[in-house]
């Protein structure tokens, strides 16, 4: 995942029953892949996991996708076919990430206070 104020690429597939969403390194790469099939899928993705957003769109709360739920949607259980067909007929989406803000350990209470 990237951290503050870094690019997340990602492409959402929108299925029957459920939403899912691999993460790529960028457009261009991606492009590059849909015309030429030689480039590893490996070089495409960014991370070698399919998620699932329980039907609450792309910006759901992301969690691995099961295989029952890949085997309901896809008909089959081999990564690297979902994982195309999800390049293939999902909707690329880019953000930025938000810089993380707020205290670094609330938990340290008035310390570096003096008494």
């Amino acid at each position: 995942m990237p951290r503050g104020n870094d690019t997340a690429a990602k492409m959402y597939y929108k299925g029957s029953s459920e939403d899912f969403i691999v993460f790529v390194d960028d457009l261009e790469i991606l492009q590059k892949w849909k015309n030429d099939r030689s480039i590893a899928l490996a070089d495409v993705l960014n991370g070698w996991k399919i998620f699932v957003t329980h039907s609450h769109g792309a910006q759901g709360v992301l969690d691995t996708a099961s295989k029952a739920a890949l085997q309901n949607e896809f008909g089959t259980t081999d990564e690297d076919a979902i994982m195309t067909k999800i390049l293939e007929g999902g909707e690329f989406q880019a953000a930025t990430a938000r810089e993380r803000q707020g205290g670094k350990n609330d938990s340290k209470g008035s310390m570096g206070t003096t008494r």
